[in-house]
């Protein structure tokens, strides 16, 4: 049996043909593409060449293709399926009249049925007997019943005036999808539809959508012209996929990718990023996996970086343009058609265009054609750039000029339209705009709802704009964004003087700022703000001096800091000091805060340096110009600290941060908020400085008065109590430490949910406290899981992803698998070495873990190299007392005994244990492990009388303070070789 269908109806091709091979009837599917200059009797008469019997589905477009006029398919219906009634067959899913003469074909309607009824219809009318058995709609490779839409939808509308491309879609679909149902995996999974601006690719991306959309679950589209806008539409998908994330952009977004990655809760989908010119922009918020993602682009980056298959689409072929312009203006002949295609080069855009202006005004078009040819679009009085195609410059000249003549207010709009977003422009904004921001002729037509919506109306009749409506249950669609074409977008402003779109530019800042909710930090209005950052640069913000829309600015910048949208934030603070910066003084407000924002957005993206030197700067500025009290200078010196803790400065950044906590004791009291994250921020740097009592003393006053002042529950009491069970695990109090983790880790679970960084943290810090107090089946299944969820949350190469996976391989190197250890650890501590450098001590550190770990391979000799390097380098880091030197030690004290050296080992043994009572003292774990570490090597030199010692009081030490069947007495007893893990901190 033979299916025909029109394009757009292939969907309801597809369900048919299933559901009838599913009964055992063969089928072929059959696209119909009558041609324009072959008789539609004869393309009739040539369906019937394929054997058996030809089911036609019948839509609003199958008696348009051509285009075929009504009379010549009376003619041919009447001519062609009487003498063959037996062969011919029909549905009809058409939401229009069908021509009389189609009651030749019976066609049974399929409208607003559900699958089992419309199933039915279909095999009555073929003359089918109703099988036994109802068909598997959910079996491999079944066709979704057309009248159930994918699970998750976001789609533009479709255009009803698409018209060819067929062999594009075609190739598209055989990529994405294989060449037929079953025949194997994708060809692709990732393509990029390329072609120069106005060929129609988005178009093409919209109508695959439509048309192939059934094969999908989840098929979503992405315009990625702004990378803010395009992260806040990925991040929606979250909600639609139901996936238990909380409000931060990038956890939601990971959480989006992660779930497309496993195919979790569906496997099939769809992702179209359109506009996508900038592919650093874009590229990282492109998902793996096994479903399809589809790139509008008008570059060849994504090809030429191997990121996606390019498919380039070129202009209409004239088949398709005379088709197109004859459907868009019937007025027009064959002939005519076929000369304007020519003129305008086959361009799709401007065919859309100029046969939409031929449609709405009278002039001939032989006349009409003859003004595109000559180009001169002066003798309509446009004054035109010549950066652009002559036959747009004219044709779009002669829609202004007869736009002016008929609605000046339209124009206006219009121009005012170019200076937002082109995906987005905000109607509902500027029509709520107060009266003072808008010139007075647009503020008139504001305030008039039919004038305003007469003047939209113009401007989708005459223009490339288009409008999406928001359907309201109580109340009329309203208009919610306006979209227009960037070759457009662009014109509009290069068509203006300097002073017009000056003052446009001042207007749209204007309607902006009235927008800005000021208060960035409160996510109720994170929403707004994030549809006001696309319209930043275009509206001039980034230009302007009026302090107003430079506080904008900084609202924004704030919004995306706190919303973690780190890149972006980094973005816009560049782009508005190189502007400024030979403008405005250093000091001057509003450059001020966007340098520091500047060196927070670094920080926050590991590039420790950069933020190094920006903070530096404004620092020693400020200390030279202002007093050390001063507000502004407090803040840049707090930045630069948390700068330096990175960079693993943390004497430095001991000093800064205990001088910005001084300094807000004295002004707000020692309870004031300021003040409290200042001494947070002091223990926190007392931690990595190995000033473990001291830190705990600090962290625990912080807590309780956040307790008693704030709650439980309170985000910042949570982070509090992280740190304080994170230093009591540091001292050697497991059992308190796991204890107090517990409870912690459980709330942030509650208040917090899973994915964000602060849980992540305490779920850490409880999977260390589980390893330690040996919990060990705990511990691993909870690092695992951490693993995972850090790489989503924070991405793969993010400082605190590193740390978890450090901690990841040393738990492996102990307990698990000593290949996977051993190349997780080596991938770290080179990753390290590239974040921080050489001699940070985290790089140190896990290259020490890459030492231990090669002696387990029975490396000895390179295993004491990397120990003694680790040794050497933790020294001239941290200094000698230092806990972490002291655990260096340790390790290197254990592989000077694998190779012999029992001289070496007990040297270095009594200076480590000598130094480890005096820094943690007598009972301290390390110190112990030192103390049964040098009883070993001291039997090894047959001093038997003081190794029994030494080893018979650390037994009973870890006895008293671990337990008696904690893992380290335990192996105390069975006198095994005590090592120690550098474990990165959280900073």
């Amino acid at each position: 049996m033979t299916i025909s269908y029109a394009g757009f109806t292939r969907p309801w091709a597809a369900w048919i043909s299933h559901q009838l091979e599913q009964q055992g009837h063969g089928t072929t599917m059959l696209r119909w593409d009558p041609q324009a200059d072959t008789a539609l009797a004869q393309e009739l008469t040539g369906l019937l060449e394929a054997e058996g019997r030809l089911l036609i589905v019948l839509d609003d477009w199958y008696f348009r293709l051509g285009p075929k006029t009504p009379d010549e398919w009376t003619a041919a219906l009447r001519e062609v399926v009487p003498p063959h009634a037996d062969r011919f067959a029909a549905v009809s899913v058409a939401t229009q009249s069908l021509p009389a003469t189609a009651s030749l074909l019976r066609p049974a309607d399929l409208r607003d049925l559900d699958a089992r009824e419309a199933n039915r219809r279909v095999l009555t009318r073929l003359g089918i007997a109703a099988p036994h058995r109802p068909v598997d709609e959910d079996g491999p490779g079944a066709p979704r019943f057309p009248n159930d839409p994918p699970e998750v939808w976001n789609i533009p509308r479709r255009n009803n005036r698409f018209t060819g491309r067929d062999g594009v879609l075609e190739e598209l679909h055989g990529k994405l999808a294989g060449s037929q149902t079953g025949s194997g995996p994708p060809l692709e999974t990732r393509l990029a539809l390329y072609g120069t601006s106005g060929v129609g690719k988005s178009q093409i991306a919209a109508e695959y959508a439509h048309r192939f959309g059934n094969d999908y679950d989840v098929v979503w589209w992405i315009s990625a012209t702004n990378r803010g806008a395009a992260r806040e539409q990925l991040a929606e998908l979250a909600t639609r996929l139901g996936l238990p994330v909380g409000r931060e952009l990038g956890d939601r977004i990971r959480a989006v990718h992660e779930a497309l990655r496993v195919g979790r809760p569906y496997r099939r989908w769809l992702l179209i990023f359109d506009s996508a010119d900038d592919m650093e922009q874009i590229e990282d918020l492109v998902p793996d996996g096994r479903g399809h993602v589809l790139i509008t682009t008008l570059t060849r980056d994504w090809s030429g970086s191997g990121s996606a298959q390019e498919i380039e689409v070129p202009p209409f072929d004239r088949v398709e343009s005379v088709a197109y312009a004859r459907r868009r203006a019937p007025r027009l002949t064959p002939m005519e058609a076929d000369l304007l295609s020519d003129a305008v080069q086959d361009l799709p855009l401007l065919l859309a265009q100029t046969a939409a202006w031929l449609d709405a005004n009278p002039m001939s078009p032989k006349e009409y054609i003859e003004l595109i040819r000559r180009g001169e679009p002066s003798l309509v009085g446009i004054r035109i750039s010549s950066d652009y195609p002559m036959a747009f410059q004219t044709s779009w000249a002669i829609t202004l000029n007869t736009l002016r003549e008929r609605s000046p207010a339209a124009v206006e709009l219009l121009k005012l339209f170019a200076f937002f977003a082109p995906d987005t422009i905000p109607v509902p904004m500027l029509a709520q705009a107060r009266r003072g921001d808008l010139p007075e002729h647009l503020a008139d037509l504001a305030a008039e709802p039919i004038s305003w919506n007469t003047a939209l109306r113009r401007l989708t009749e005459s223009t490339a704009v288009r409008l999406d409506y928001q359907v309201s249950e109580d109340a009329d669609p309203a208009v919610e964004t306006a979209l227009m074409h960037r070759l457009y977008h662009r014109f509009l402003r290069s068509d203006m003087s300097e002073d017009e779109r000056d003052q446009m530019s001042a207007t749209a800042c204007r309607v902006l700022v009235t927008a800005d909710p000021q208060n960035p930090s409160d996510t109720r209005y994170w929403e707004r703000y994030a549809e006001l950052i696309p319209h930043l640069e275009p509206a001039g913000v980034l230009d302007s001096p009026e302090p107003a829309v430079q506080q904008l600015l900084l609202n924004c910048v704030e919004y995306l800091r706190v919303r973690g949208e780190y890149r972006m934030g980094l973005r816009l603070c560049e782009q508005f000091m190189s502007r400024w910066r030979t403008r405005l003084a250093a000091t001057q407000r509003t450059m001020l805060v966007l340098t520091h924002q500047h060196a927070n957005m670094l920080r926050r993206l590991g590039r420790y340096r950069e933020a190094e030197a920006v903070g530096s700067a404004v620092v020693d500025q400020l200390a030279t110009e202002r007093g050390p009290s001063d507000a502004d200078l407090l803040r840049a010196q707090d930045g630069l600290a948390g700068t330096l803790m990175a960079l693993g400065s943390y004497a430095q950044a001991y000093e800064l941060f205990d001088a910005v906590w001084r300094a807000y004791t004295e002004l707000l009291g020692p309870e004031a908020p300021r003040t409290l994250s200042s001494r947070h921020n002091l223990g926190n740097v007392l931690t990595l400085l190995g000033r473990y009592e001291e830190a705990l003393v600090t962290h625990r006053e912080v807590l309780d008065f956040r307790e008693r002042e704030l709650r439980t529950r309170h985000h910042l009491t949570l982070n509090a109590g992280t740190a304080y069970a994170r230093t009591l695990r540091l001292l050697g109090r497991y059992r308190d430490a796991a204890s107090a983790q517990e409870l912690n880790a459980r709330l942030h679970l509650q208040v917090m949910g899973a994915h964000t960084p602060q849980t992540l943290r305490a779920e850490h810090n409880l999977a260390l406290c589980l390893r330690r107090s040996g919990e060990v089946t705990r511990a691993a299944a909870l690092l695992a899981d951490l693993v995972e969820r850090s790489r989503r949350v924070q991405g793969p190469r993010h400082p605190e992803t590193l740390m978890v996976r450090a901690d990841h391989a040393t738990f492996l190197r102990e307990h698990g698998d000593l290949g996977h250890a051993r190349d997780l650890a080596e991938e770290v501590a080179e990753r390290y070495r590239a974040l921080a450098g050489e001699r940070h001590p985290y790089t140190v550190g896990t290259l020490g873990n890459v030492g231990l770990v090669r002696g387990e391979f029975g490396d000895q000799a390179e295993a004491l190299d990397l120990a003694e390097a680790a040794l050497r380098g933790m020294t001239e880091a941290m200094g000698p007392d230092h806990p972490w030197t002291l655990g260096c030690a340790l390790n290197a004290g254990a592989a000077r005994s694998r190779v012999d050296d029992e001289e070496g080992a007990v040297e270095l043994g009594r200076a480590t244990l000598r130094r480890a009572k005096d820094t943690l003292g007598e009972s301290h774990p390390l110190t112990l492990s030192a103390k049964t570490a040098l009883a070993e090597d001291l039997r090894a030199l047959r001093r038997g009388q003081e190794a029994a010692k030494l080893e018979q009081e650390a037994i009973g030490q870890l006895a008293e303070t671990l337990g008696a069947e904690h893992p380290h007495t335990l192996s105390a007893r069975r006198r095994r070789r005590p090592y120690w893990d550098f474990e990165p901190q959280p900073v």
